[in-house]
């Protein structure tokens, strides 16, 4: 499919928001190889994430096509099964997979979200149209064209967030993972700038789901395939562009009826840095644990004084933790926590599963384990303070820290050692400690779903660069089909 609009061509005067994003997707050349690298592990990481949630049935149970048996010639081949579906689910497949568990890359500002969900709807449509390349004889994409979607769709999401926040409103993040999967999968459709803007007006015109099912007394599942639906919807806005629908000037702008006026308090929407690959060489990955990740240094700082407190959990009288004003503002939990989705963004829950057993996995959070009592005894006995600087190092952009701090009291008036972690190990300035443990959690997820040697060509082609780039998309989601 030809591009119908040419980069140059003058274009009705528009929201300049939705023009830049348009522009930069349509003209930009990625040339920065640490974006690149860094979207390979990425790319890793996140399968490797939706292969785990395999594993747990609540993920399965949303998998497959919406008419049970349907198959689509040349469709989305869905890892870790053997699902054949169009594009639009196909990336709700992908992107449910990859949320399911909390444990892909994390972006955090004035609104935080995971990058990589993106990439339920970017190899959804990569895949589509390398198989409908092969079967009119022409050349399919390659994992290059992949990883450099991945590298605009993270930049998108992530810029929008650095000061446009949406959770202060009680809107969901995953409208930002809908502009982003809509302008990319637009234009990996074969979209001109004119159809790109157009797809990316009626992302914003589609708004966001409301944020009830992330919080008290609401929290529940629904946070684990949110952003699925949000990138499959986008790839449907993409799709709906490519036919030559008419898009929207000023979705955002509009007197009385655009995005700023009616659900952003009259405040303008604004890219707080030029787009680039500034999103993805800073992105954090969620190396340790599978738990929301304002709470990742507290788990850091938790297991480190393990050794420290499980012999004496009956001896502790107070739990302090210290952290940031975001952290508080979104994990800060007490009282009954009702299931997985609750557990694993309470920072409580995650500190005191820590301090008992020296590590944290998915299954931390299921029921059978949430009934062992000493996690609920020792909740009651935190405190969770702010520290000032915490905060403001949250949101300095040359810092970026989740820096979170636990100390342990005893009830014969000693303590431990207040335990400060700064940055996690996902950070980008813990980014060469954090590639060897990248690659083993790759491994380990694997694993859980292949025979020993189709994760052997799975590895052979994911953990050589060049290999992985020069692979034809089709070729590649075939190592992980079954």
């Amino acid at each position: 499919m030809a591009g119908t609009t040419a980069a140059n061509e003058k274009v009705d005067k528009r929201d300049a928001l939705v023009e830049e994003i348009a522009r930069y997707v349509y003209e930009t050349e990625i040339t920065s190889p640490e974006a690149f690298e860094t979207a390979r592990y990425g790319l890793l990481d996140t399968l490797g994430c939706g292969i785990l949630a395999l594993q747990f049935p609540e993920c399965v149970k949303m998998l497959g096509p919406v008419v049970p048996g349907t198959i689509v010639p040349n469709g989305t081949h869905v890892p870790g099964t053997s699902y054949v579906l169009d594009p639009v689910q196909g990336a709700f497949n992908i992107g449910c997979m990859i949320r399911w568990l909390d444990y892909n890359d994390t972006w955090l500002a004035a609104e935080w979200g995971h990058p990589s969900d993106n990439l339920g709807g970017v190899l959804a449509v990569a895949d589509y149209v390398s198989r409908t390349r092969v079967a009119n004889g022409k050349d399919p994409l390659k994992m290059r064209d992949v990883l450099e979607a991945m590298i605009k769709a993270h930049e998108i999401q992530g810029v929008l967030a650095l000061e446009n926040s949406l959770n202060r409103i009680g809107l969901d993040h995953v409208l930002f993972v809908k502009v982003a999967t809509a302008a990319v999968t637009a234009k990996m459709l074969g979209g001109g700038l004119e159809e790109i803007m157009n797809a990316v007006s009626h992302a914003w015109i589609d708004n966001a789901p409301l944020r009830t099912y992330r919080h008290a007394p609401n929290t529940g599942s629904r946070k684990s395939w949110a952003a699925g639906d949000a990138t499959s919807r986008g790839v449907a806005l993409a799709l709906i562009a490519m036919k030559g629908e008419m898009g929207y000037n000023t979705p955002l702008s509009a007197p009385g009826w655009g995005f700023q006026d009616v659900l952003f308090k009259g405040k303008e929407l604004t890219l707080a840095r030029p787009l680039g690959s500034y999103v993805m060489e800073n992105v954090l990955f969620k190396v340790s644990y599978p738990a929301e990740f304002h709470a990742q240094t507290a788990a850091e700082a938790a297991v480190k004084l393990h050794p420290l407190v499980a012999e004496r959990l009956d001896d502790i009288q107070s739990i302090t933790i210290t952290t940031h004003e975001s952290a508080i503002r979104i994990i800060d939990k007490t009282g009954p926590l009702r299931n997985p989705a609750d557990r694993d963004h309470c920072i409580q829950y995650v500190t005191a599963v820590g301090l008992i057993k020296g590590n944290i996995t998915a299954d931390d959070y299921e029921d059978d384990a949430a009934k062992d009592p000493r996690i609920d005894a020792l909740r009651e006995k935190m405190s969770v303070v702010e520290n000032k600087q915490y905060s403001i190092d949250y949101l300095d952009p040359n810092k970026r820290s989740i820096a979170n701090a636990v100390q342990v009291f005893f009830k014969d008036g000693t303590s431990t050692e207040k335990v400060e972690v700064e940055y996690p190990l996902g950070h980008r300035f813990r980014r060469e400690e954090a590639i060897p443990k990248i690659i083993c959690k790759f491994s380990n997820n694997l694993a859980t779903h292949y025979s020993a040697k189709q994760q052997e060509w799975i590895k052979a082609a994911c953990l050589q660069g060049e290999t992985l780039e020069k692979m034809n998309v089709n070729e590649f989601v075939n190592l992980f089909t079954l």
